[in-house]
């Protein structure tokens, strides 16, 4: 007699928890995350556009016709991390959320549902993308493929595999 376990074909079983239904499992939209994404550039914008032009960065870049000094460049990438840990901090410590992410009723969770740390966030999820994106051509690529790898099934990008992460949604 052939049971399950002698089955060749039978495919791996794994044991099924159940859903706990004070944490959402449903992942957010690619339009909830897009929408989630401009807030927050334009939060950042808002704050980062007049530093820039204040100190000096936009007339070196006019100046210089584009090719601005990769010291200027670190220093200004230096200044928007920062910027974005001092204006996302409260809300990413409180939910795993950005402002863009509360607007619009999605926030990030670790593999498990559960929140995650502070310096995941930062320090794997996020930094690493911004950092990356000021490299000339390369960090253009980079971005565009972490960005296009939202057409996955899981909906998750690059920097939600560096780090761990899925983005669901609230409501």
């Amino acid at each position: 007699m052939n049971t399950q376990s002698d089955n060749p074909y039978q495919g791996p079983q794994a044991p099924l928890h159940a859903r706990d239904p004070a944490q959402p499992n449903d992942l957010a939209t690619r339009t909830a995350r897009l929408g989630a994404a401009l807030s927050d550039g334009l939060i950042s914008l808002v704050i980062m556009g007049p530093a820039m032009y204040l100190g000096g960065y936009w007339d070196a870049a006019r100046v210089s016709g584009g090719d601005v000094l990769v010291a200027m460049m670190s220093l200004w990438t230096l200044a928007g991390l920062v910027a974005f840990t001092l204006i996302q901090f409260k809300p990413l410590m409180a939910n795993g959320q950005t402002w863009g992410k509360k607007l619009c009723g999605i926030r990030i969770v670790d593999l498990e549902g559960q929140v995650p740390t502070l310096s995941t966030l930062l320090f794997k999820r996020y930094f690493p993308v911004q950092v990356v994106g000021v490299i000339p051509c390369l960090g253009s690529v980079l971005v565009l493929v972490d960005t296009l790898m939202i057409f996955r099934d899981d909906h998750r990008c690059l920097h939600d595999m560096v780090a761990g992460t899925r983005v669901v949604s609230l409501r």
